[in-house]
């Protein structure tokens, strides 16, 4: 087998023929910059990423493995425990109790609550004038926007038993809906907070949807839920999994609930995030606040890791 030619610049009668000069595109670095200036602009990126994300995680890594408390002998001396502050955390009642807590408020807020009212609000104003939807969007928005310690204000002078706007409303004065409804209350408190993400994102979804197939369905007679089925679902069926992955970890790692409850009455609305922070700091465990955060990330690890497979098979 010959060696195949190397290709030459076309030159001159009489001269002979030089090697072609190798480009940028040759080299794989189309933009012309090199290695070393390449280098030079990822840098700064790749500098935060160690700051903010890799060191944080190799801290609390190793802080998992110790018995470091905020005070104390362990605070000037932590020891090495290995794995005890994980053993410790899966056969601890309250920290079981505490992620069934969090698979409710996350299924219950998220996975129905804010994906269906998102879509809802999303398919209801639809057809809209552009004018009213861009009003309409505007003020769903702001529930997302404003900050969690102003939201939660809001949501305290709310269901306050006293001179609550909900029991004024209502004629139930008297009713103590933080104490005697605090589940439900925070879940209604985060489809409130959280439905303008689903709202938008499904907006954007049913915009895609090739008009011509809604004229086909109407012409055929297909009422809405035929519509939705046939027509709709099957062309957002990405944008669906893509929603509901990105509001089941924001879910996941919600800590705003915190601010209106604080975990009561009796732990009753101690989610995963609030039982850490108890933990971590209120009883100064650094070292098995630690060890539950990393629980906390691999649970994320395992959700994300379903639903991109659910996205690749769809793809495929």
């Amino acid at each position: 087998m010959t060696a195949p030619l190397q290709q030459t610049d076309a030159a001159p009668a009489g001269q002979p023929e030089q090697p072609r000069r190798r480009t940028a595109v040759d080299d794989g670095d189309a933009a012309g910059l090199g290695r070393g200036r390449a280098a030079a602009f990822v840098a700064p990126a790749m500098l935060l990423i160690a700051v903010f994300l890799i060191f944080p995680a190799i801290w609390t890594l190793y802080l998992g493995l110790t018995n470091w408390r905020l005070t104390g002998l362990a605070a000037a001396e932590p020891e090495f425990v290995g794995a005890d502050n994980y053993l410790d955390a899966l056969n601890d009642p309250a920290f079981r109790t505490s992620l069934m807590l969090t698979l409710a408020f996350v299924f219950f807020s998220a996975v129905v609550g804010q994906s269906i009212l998102g879509f809802s609000l999303a398919w209801a104003f639809r057809r809209l004038r552009q004018g009213i939807r861009t009003v309409v969007e505007t003020v769903v928005l702001m529930a997302w926007i404003i900050p969690a310690s102003v939201i939660a204000f809001l949501w305290i002078a709310l269901l306050a038993r006293r001179d609550g706007t909900l029991n004024a409303l209502l004629g139930t004065e008297g009713t103590a809906w933080l104490l005697e409804y605090p589940m439900q209350s925070i879940i209604i408190f985060n489809i409130w907070n959280g439905t303008a993400f689903s709202m938008l994102l499904f907006s954007s979804a049913l915009a895609a949807v090739p008009p011509s197939q809604f004229e086909t369905a109407k012409m055929s007679g297909a009422g809405t839920l035929a519509t939705l089925r046939d027509v709709v679902f099957p062309n957002i069926r990405g944008h669906v999994l893509t929603n509901t992955l990105l509001i089941t970890l924001w879910t996941f790692n919600v800590f705003a609930p915190y601010l209106i409850t604080a975990g009561g009455p009796e732990g009753r609305t101690e989610i995963l995030g609030i039982y850490i922070y108890r933990v971590a700091l209120k009883e100064g465990a650094l070292g098995e606040g630690a060890a539950l955060s990393l629980i906390m990330i691999l649970i994320n690890l395992v959700v994300a890791s379903v639903y991109l497979r659910l996205l690749r098979e769809r793809k495929t």
